[in-house]
């Protein structure tokens, strides 16, 4: 019986949301929603922005697909038909037709005008999003980078989670001597000069060209639409870490949201293995890493952390 009424379940909730989703689209055909002040959390893949995301997606002002969203975005502006050059875009690229995707696609599955969003690549199209939604709120997860490398080369050995976007990529992928053999993650402007070199070299330039990306944009944002989160921060605190991100945003920290991030760490979103600071130094990359260290400290000094290569 229990299995029935499972299944009853499933599908009242199924064929619910589609009800939903048809009524709201009968009431965009009759008039537009607009976006309002939507946030959109950006930092490098494998810096904790999923944490962030899961975290706000609990705010009762905003609505959440609860999941990555790269795929939608990247059909607005197919990489193939850019030369698969970078996923970075730019003011340039937004346009009214973007905006009204976006917005209907938003409005059709949440039905509300304010939502988070988080994918791996937006943190390079931040002058983009901003053209599209000038109210848009950024919130900006920095890690450190001994840590965040050495989890970019961890997931670079998961390709099937990683790589899922990669698969028609114009170019062999022989890095590490033919270990990895997709590419993951995000383009950055010069990719194809890294298609051979080892996992590291290519980690570190991704976490060096997405921050000094998401910092460069940074400038042309208003301070009251600009909030940081450092990882390191959030692992120590992390209700103090997300009230002042919820302080920022104009939301409320009640004592549901209070309970869910004391909790936080306890259910880690898509960790590889227990959170804590510095695991980097512990297990089997530190070498590698020591190597790279020096061509991230100046991206690593302007994101507020201390030389890198003096802590190493």
């Amino acid at each position: 019986m229990s299995d029935l009424l499972e299944k009853i379940d499933k599908n009242v909730r199924h064929y619910g949301a589609a009800v939903q989703r048809t009524v709201r689209d009968v009431r965009w055909s009759i008039g537009a929603v607009p976006v309002r002040e939507p946030v959109f959390v950006v930092g490098c893949s494998r810096g904790g922005t999923t944490v962030v995301y899961k975290t706000l997606s609990e705010a009762d002002e905003l609505g959440s697909l609860q999941r990555e969203t790269h795929d939608f975005w990247a059909s607005l502006h197919p990489l193939a038909e850019r030369q698969w050059r970078s996923h970075a875009l730019g003011a340039a690229d937004a346009s009214q037709r973007d905006r009204d995707i976006v917005a209907r696609h938003f409005f059709r599955y949440l039905g509300a005008s304010r939502f988070v969003d988080k994918n791996n690549q937006n943190g390079l199209c931040v002058p983009y999003l901003q053209a599209l939604f000038p109210d848009a709120r950024f919130v900006y997860v920095k890690r450190s980078p001994g840590d965040n490398i050495h989890s970019l080369i961890e997931g670079w050995g998961r390709s099937e989670e990683f790589a899922t976007w990669s698969e028609t990529l114009p170019a062999e992928v022989r890095i590490d001597g033919d270990r990895y053999r997709r590419w993951c993650f995000f383009l950055f402007e010069g990719w194809r000069e890294y298609l051979e070199r080892p996992i590291e070299d290519v980690c570190a330039a991704q976490y060096a060209a997405m921050n000094a990306a998401i910092l460069d944009a940074r400038s042309a944002i208003p301070p009251a639409q600009w909030v940081e989160i450092v990882y390191e921060d959030l692992v120590r605190d992390p209700v103090a870490a997300f009230r002042v991100v919820w302080a920022a945003l104009g939301l409320r920290f009640g004592a549901r949201q209070e309970a869910h991030c004391r909790n936080v760490l306890g259910r880690p979103y898509n960790a590889f293995s227990p959170i804590r600071l510095d695991k980097w130094k512990e297990q089997g990359n530190r070498e590698r890493i020591e190597r790279v260290l020096p061509r991230v400290r100046e991206v690593a000094q302007r994101m507020g952390y201390p030389d890198p290569t003096a802590a190493a």
